[in-house]
């Protein structure tokens, strides 16, 4: 592919998935809706992924991402749960919605419908999560839904892999598979479990943050590439490597967070936005090469298996869900007040999105002999056909039904209180430091710095309790509020004086970045980022 048509791929997608954010419609289908029209457009060239390079290129950095901003706590303390969906529920549904299509689709062959059983196996959870924090699901649901995407994209990875193999012609047999599926899972976590401290050692010994943030860049397709080399699981080696990572971030110092934050995120932006948008550019493509499977039947077939993806999902939630709790007393004293209306959420949080869309472009197009791939528009169809049905019906409903279903919601105050708590506890040994630095004459301190030091201080310790106080009656903002606005206001007041004494040459641009440099870390001190 030539730059300029990369270029303007990106930008485009950009610039959609930003309207989009302005709109009531989810970017994935305007990006898609996009890119299709972009089709009619005379000159836009075929926009087409070599499937040696998809997997490779695309799933690591955004497995890396979801993962270092998961809870290994969360995760381990939900193993359970996760597990029966990260693993079992996607080899079931491999298997089911795979053999499901075998029976519907005419001439579709056994090993090419598992291939597209585990194409479209691995919900994406990070709609899911989303909705999930913005209407105050309760942090058990919203921790199980996050710490299932990050281990079942391994799972239909692998899965996928050896249904591959057997649609390529090579004999692996039932057992074969689930030997290679072992290996696969073992050997990714120990390469994980090899790279971690390592990688961690390199980052934390690295004294620039446009280093660190570089090495940053790179882990994730490193684990991966380590891990597929010795045919592992490189999902799994990036996952593993990744919540190690994020569970010791607070080692790294602050300018690398800050910067990796921003990259990281600007990051899956792109990627996921691209990945929507090539769907709508190779849609006309994969139509024109349905064949025998055109017209009406390809949109009854999509349909179909909408519908097989949706219930498969709860046949195997509720069973996971109680059969569990009514074998295992311990269970169930650790786990009280589980309701119906829990796995009601769970499964009906199982849509689909950008993973399934990065398996599916990596179906290579000949198998054995240079044949063609069997039926391989066909798959892809019917993925793209499944992501956004998911992404509509679901993701546009799951708010409404919880809503409806009345679940009892986060409590924002006990939340709150804690933080206030913990923030107490740390100025508490804060302010025990600072005097104790202060007594020795080698810290000395004009009376003005030192009191600013205990201000600042006390200021980090009231914020919170601020927050569970009485709210202005003029303004609807907590003292915390008022005085986050106050201080933007301030710091918008000095930058404009800044840039007006740049302006008139009074000083130059080093001086002004040197300068705007030190309001921007103010500000971000001042301001809590309410959407991480």
């Amino acid at each position: 592919m030539d730059a300029m048509p990369l270029l303007v791929l990106i930008a485009g997608s950009a610039v959609v998935a930003g309207v989009a954010r302005r709109t009531p419609v989810p970017a994935p289908l305007l990006l898609v809706a996009a890119g299709l029209a972009a089709t009619y457009i005379p000159g836009v060239p075929d926009y087409t992924l070599s499937p040696d390079i998809v997997l490779p290129l695309l799933l690591p950095p955004l497995l890396y991402t979801a993962a270092v901003d998961s809870s290994y706590l969360d995760l381990r303390a939900n193993i359970r749960p996760v597990a029966f969906l990260s693993v079992g529920y996607v080899l079931f549904a491999t298997v089911i919605v795979g053999y499901f299509a075998y029976l519907v689709v005419p001439g579709l062959t056994l090993t090419s419908a598992l291939v597209l059983g585990a194409v479209i196996a691995p919900p994406d959870a990070v709609a899911a999560t989303t909705i999930a924090r913005r209407v105050g699901l309760p942090p058990r649901i919203t921790a199980i839904l996050q710490g299932e995407s990050l281990v079942n994209d391994a799972t239909a990875i692998t899965a996928f892999k050896v249904a591959l193999a057997a649609a390529a012609g090579e004999s692996i047999g039932w057992l074969g598979g689930i030997a290679e599926f072992a290996v696969a899972a073992v050997g990714g976590v120990g390469v994980g479990l090899l790279l971690m401290v390592p990688l961690h050692w390199l980052r934390t010994h690295l004294r620039e943050p446009l280093l660190q943030n570089t090495l940053s860049l790179l882990i994730p397709f490193v684990a991966y590439a380590a891990a597929e080399h010795v045919h592992a699981s490189g999902v799994l080696a990036v996952v593993v490597v990744a919540l190690y990572l994020g569970h010791r971030s607070w080692q790294v110092d602050f300018a690398t967070r800050i910067q990796e934050h921003a990259v990281w995120k600007m990051v899956s932006f792109i990627l996921e936005s691209v990945v929507f948008a090539l769907i709508g550019l190779q849609l006309p493509y994969v139509l024109r090469g349905l064949g025998p499977y055109g017209g009406g039947r390809a949109v009854w077939y999509a349909a179909a298996l909408f519908v097989a993806v949706v219930l498969v999902r709860f046949v195997w939630v509720f069973p996971a869900t109680y059969l569990p709790r009514i074998m295992s007393r311990r269970i169930r004293e650790r786990e009280p007040g589980v309701t119906w209306t829990s796995p009601v959420i769970v499964g009906w949080a199982g849509m689909r999105g950008v993973v399934s869309l990065a398996i599916a472009f990596s179906i290579p197009l000949t198998v054995e002999h240079g044949e063609p791939f069997p039926a391989r528009n066909l798959v892809l169809f019917l993925t793209f056909t499944t992501v956004i049905a998911t992404l509509v019906v679901q993701g546009l409903t799951l708010a409404p039904l919880i809503r409806l279903l009345k679940l009892p919601k986060r409590d924002v105050y006990a939340e709150t209180l804690a933080e206030a708590q913990a923030q107490s506890e740390a100025s508490s040994a804060a302010e025990a430091r600072l005097e104790e630095l202060l007594a020795d004459p080698r810290n000395a301190l004009p009376q003005p710095l030192a009191d600013r030091l205990r201000t600042v201080l006390e200021r980090r310790r009231n914020a919170v309790w601020e927050r569970l106080g009485a709210v202005n009656e003029e303004t609807g903002e907590s003292a915390d509020d008022t005085y986050r606005r106050l201080a933007g206001e301030m710091i918008a007041a000095e930058r404009s004086v800044f840039v007006e004494l740049r302006d008139q040459r009074r000083i130059d641009d080093e001086m002004l970045r040197s300068l705007m440099r030190r309001l921007d870390l103010e500000e971000a001190a001042a301001y809590r980022a309410e959407s991480g």
